[in-house]
């Protein structure tokens, strides 16, 4: 038992997860991102409903499959309303990951999976993004248990049964099944990756990816939500095409710097302060790159024989690539990449005779990293829902059933921070033409005020408060302050002028 303990695989484990773990609830949810995500979750489990994901009662939210969604609402009805809980589920992503880092790293080049699985586990870009509610850190691991299945697939023993190459294969379908229905068509990036590596392999083509029996049981499990909501909600198709999909692949019609130079804004910064401390294995791994690729154009061979670098080349390469084309650009969009990274990171070393790092820099690295999440719980930020939960409990004693934003941005995190059954409305002061889908206001001012709710917190910003306050008295009712602004955001209730 001892000797088990003082394995390098178990420290790393326990390592891991002390870094995934560690103050995970430890500072409230930040809107919108977090806040977004972890309302819909929560309308699941108020409404029951699993199929259609709402903002509130009123209004669907159709910006992504929901499988993020469907972990989040099952890790909060296992462990509770509160951050740790709704964060979970990409803290164990993150471990997934990692170990999925260490499993690849072990069959394309073995004895460098330790440092592959310690490099992903503390690169700043996964280990921060593993305290954060999105859908990137879900699909990233969907997509490393596609590749690793590929992997064992087309790496494994030259005694390997063709059932057991089969049932590699089928895991990989699986695996781009569920990453689909996390966040759709970008969950199919390996697809291009393991076609192009087989297409440039000698002797593969015989084990194909492309078969039957593997699109019939992606189909299975990935369409039958897609049909469901396209059923029940005509023009939701249409919308998802041409809106979530390729609008946000040829256009900036999201803001997300679809600039030319966007790119280098975004994912230039990512790559180098994302993989820190690792950087500079990246490097020397990209400045001897070229040299690597130019035997390849014409020598089967030489690719055979460097078959493993030509998967991580293609795995980082190509999706950079068109990641970098489209116009839509945030930094999280390359977190399924840093797998690959990692094991490129770990195959450089080893093929440079380093090994894993000495144990005390590592974990004085840890603690650094432990250390800056603790501190957020206490960074001053407008964002936080948790401040914005004590401010209206403040203000506001009594029972809160519902929040209503008056020409701004609705604080969606107070769905967990003031407790389930909490509806968060955004509504204009006009009844203005809204897309069906994915409305920016839930109703106006008008219909909201007509349906005489009870248990209602209303909040607008100071400089509009005038404005909303007048609109409010033309309508017959009085807007009542709450204590003195917040964020410079009037909080006040509204009652029926007598």
């Amino acid at each position: 038992m001892r000797q088990l303990l003082r394995s390098p695989a178990v420290c790393i484990a326990a390592f891991a997860v002390v870094l995934a773990l560690a103050f995970l609830g430890s500072r409230g949810i930040w809107d919108p991102d977090e806040g977004r995500y972890t309302n819909v979750a929560l309308n699941m489990l108020d409404s029951g409903d699993w199929l259609n994901p709402r903002r509130n009662d009123e209004v669907g939210h159709w910006t992504k499959p929901p499988l993020t969604y469907w972990a989040i609402a099952s890790s909060v009805a296992v462990f509770g309303s509160n951050p740790w809980a709704a964060r979970l589920p990409a803290a164990l992503s993150y471990l997934l990951c990692a170990w999925l880092a260490w499993r690849i790293a072990g069959r394309l080049a073995p004895g460098s999976q330790h440092v592959a699985a310690v490099a992903y586990a503390t690169m700043l870009l996964p280990f921060g993004a593993a305290q954060m509610i999105t859908t990137d850190y879900l699909l990233s691991a969907w997509i490393a248990l596609a590749m690793w299945a590929f992997v064992e697939a087309r790496f494994a023993r030259p005694g390997l049964s063709a059932r057991r190459v089969q049932a590699w294969i089928a895991l990989m379908w699986v695996a781009l099944a569920l990453a689909f229905v996390t966040k759709g068509p970008a969950g199919l990036f390996p697809l291009p990756v393991v076609l192009l590596f087989d297409f440039l392999m000698p002797g593969r083509r015989e084990r194909r990816v492309l078969q039957w029996s593997g699109l019939l049981l992606f189909a299975v499990l990935a369409l039958p939500w897609y049909l469901a909501v396209f059923y029940g909600n005509p023009g939701l198709f249409s919308y998802f095409v041409g809106d979530e999909v390729v609008n946000r692949v040829t256009t900036n019609e999201f803001g997300r710097h679809g600039e030319w130079y966007g790119w280098l804004e975004i994912y230039v910064p990512t790559l180098i302060v994302g993989t820190l401390p690792w950087t500079p294995a990246l490097w020397r791994w990209a400045r001897g790159l070229p040299a690597m690729v130019r035997p390849w154009w014409r020598d089967p061979q030489r690719r055979q024989r460097d078959a493993q670098w030509l998967l991580l080349a293609l795995w980082l390469l190509l999706p950079l690539v068109v990641f970098c084309l489209a116009r839509s650009r945030m930094p999280l969009y390359l977190l399924p990449l840093f797998v690959p990274i990692a094991v490129i990171v770990a195959m450089q070393r080893a093929r440079e005779g380093l090994g894993l790092p000495s144990w005390p820099k590592l974990i004085a690295w840890g603690v650094l990293l432990v250390a800056f999440k603790a501190a957020t719980a206490y960074w001053p930020t407008h964002k936080n829902a948790h401040a914005w939960a004590e401010a209206i409990v403040e203000r506001a004693p009594g029972p809160i059933h519902e929040i209503v934003f008056v020409e701004d941005m609705a604080r969606y995190g107070l769905h967990l921070e003031l407790g389930r059954g909490t509806e968060i409305e955004k509504i204009s002061l006009d009844a203005l033409h809204e897309p069906r889908f994915n409305p920016e206001y839930d109703e106006p001012l008008a219909v909201e005020l007509g349906e005489h709710e009870h248990g209602v917190v209303w909040v607008t910003k100071q400089d509009d408060w005038p404005v909303v306050q007048g609109r409010i008295d033309e309508y017959g009712y009085r807007a009542i302050p709450l204590g003195t602004p917040f964020e410079n955001r009037v909080i006040f209730r509204v009652e029926p002028r007598r």
